[in-house]
């Protein structure tokens, strides 16, 4: 094979080459076919090549591709921001425009620190977020997450933020505890936090609203965010919700935090959004937050160069659109139910699955080595890394990650196939993934085989 100049993720191999791809299929140029099981990375949402938002894309570039928001807005990006904000958590008022995850939870992080300079509130300083948490790798993004594995060699470049326990039943509810009292501890560990701290000083509390890549789709528990927004509320403190992964529709609502009937000061949008048409994110601000720096500086002292892009807004605009049109809010709650009684089937009783977790088309399976113990296969054997290889054998691309429990143990996978996606393929998706676990599974009990 031709040697690659590309700093590929992994620098001693190269990755297959994508060819094409078409509704849940993608083909590499083998001419080997992939059912898109985890829509990339969570993010394609309409699947590949759907004609509606690829028309758009065309209308938008034969007008204008380009142009710099610091000398003009586009009416594109105009129509997104107004259908975004129509569909918004109560009192978002505006929307700014980025590239992708990671840039939206940067500009959040800026945007919260900025609003109570604004305000007359330069003490706060500190954000609060939690463990086994993920929010982008860009250094701000970063120093927030709670991956560990991303985090360790850039320490020294993170700022300094305080982590308390995720929202991780399966692991760390006790027995004695109903899913509403472990909600509630974890809510007075981060008060006790804010004590400690001091409320003056913190600036906001950040989480994903359902956990997504580091811990694999952890779900929350009844009254957790309720009790997390109250809190906020209670010192002054802003609630950034990150659902770049889990928002716009992958759970079944737009927004997965309409579920837990909170608001978030600022919510941080992306994967969904443009279903990997072209690169964006977005923040969506409350009214208050946008007007205190109107009324101070006038400005947000934040900036990219590809910000607002025409052509990312105008694919954007296209696949909410089909969304809103074609009614797969809906179909995500329906098939997301076929989804999960099909894992159910498949791996309720397998001796290696602990957990299987998720909402709407958003699923997480934790692998285990014992499941009466939880205890998880030895790090080293890096079973994730062996699933994916085996899934796509199977043609089945998933999307896994090792360091569930910890950072360093454990194992899981994550399934978020587009919305499209028929019932027939969701039942393919469950028996390919256990064709491969159970290829897996024997290549480990017989390793010389």
């Amino acid at each position: 094979m031709q040697v690659s100049h590309v700093i590929h993720r992994q620098l001693m191999k190269r990755p297959p080459v994508a060819a094409g791809g078409q509704g849940v299929y993608m083909t590499d140029a083998d001419g080997h076919r992939y059912i898109d099981a985890s829509g990339g990375a969570a993010v394609s949402c309409l699947g590949h090549g759907h004609p509606d938002v690829m028309a758009a894309m065309h209308r938008q570039i034969e007008q204008l591709s380009y142009a710099h928001t610091s000398f003009f807005t586009t009416e594109v990006a105009e129509q997104l921001a107004d259908l975004l904000v129509a569909t918004a958590p109560a009192g978002m008022s505006h929307v700014y425009f980025v590239s992708g995850g990671s840039e939206a939870v940067e500009a959040a992080l800026k945007m919260a620190r900025q609003y109570f300079v604004e305000i007359g509130q330069p003490q706060r300083r500190h954000f609060i977020a939690r463990r086994q948490s993920y929010h982008g790798n860009t250094l701000g993004a970063l120093a927030v997450g709670g991956n560990e594995w991303r985090r360790e060699q850039f320490r020294p470049l993170l700022i300094d933020v305080t982590h308390v326990s995720p929202c991780y039943e399966y692991r760390d509810r006790r027995l004695d505890e109903s899913p509403e009292q472990y909600g509630q501890r974890l809510v007075v560990e981060l008060s006790d936090t804010i004590t400690r701290l001091g409320p003056e000083t913190v600036i906001a509390f950040v989480a994903e609203t359902v956990g997504g890549a580091t811990a694999g789709v952890l779900t929350p528990v009844p009254g957790y965010l309720r009790g997390l927004r109250d809190l906020c509320d209670r010192h002054g403190i802003l609630l950034i919700l990150d659902e770049v992964m889990c928002g716009m529709g992958r759970t079944g609502t737009l927004h997965a935090c309409e579920q837990e009937g909170v608001a978030p000061d600022l919510l941080t949008i992306a994967k969904g959004l443009g279903g990997g048409y072209q690169p964006i994110g977005a923040v969506l601000a409350q009214a208050r937050l946008v007007e205190a720096m109107r009324k101070g500086s006038g400005l947000f002292q934040h900036g990219h160069t590809y910000l607002g892009h025409a052509v990312a807004c105008a694919a954007a605009l296209a696949v909410q659109q089909v969304i809103h049109r074609d009614g797969l809010l809906a179909r995500v709650k329906a098939a997301g139910a076929v989804l999960e009684r099909e894992l159910r089937h498949r791996f309720a009783e397998h001796p290696h699955v602990g957990d299987i977790r998720g909402r709407g088309l958003f699923w997480g399976l934790e692998f285990v080595h014992d499941r009466a113990r939880k205890s998880w296969f030895d790090p080293s054997i890096r079973l994730h890394a062996r699933l994916k290889a085996a899934a796509m054998a199977e043609g089945l691309m998933v999307y896994p990650m090792g360091g569930t429990v910890d950072g360093r143990c454990g194992d899981h996978v994550l399934l978020a196939p587009p919305f499209v996606a028929t019932d027939a393929q969701l039942k393919t998706i469950a028996d390919r993934l256990g064709h491969a676990l159970d290829k897996v599974i024997g290549d480990i009990d017989s390793p010389s085989v």
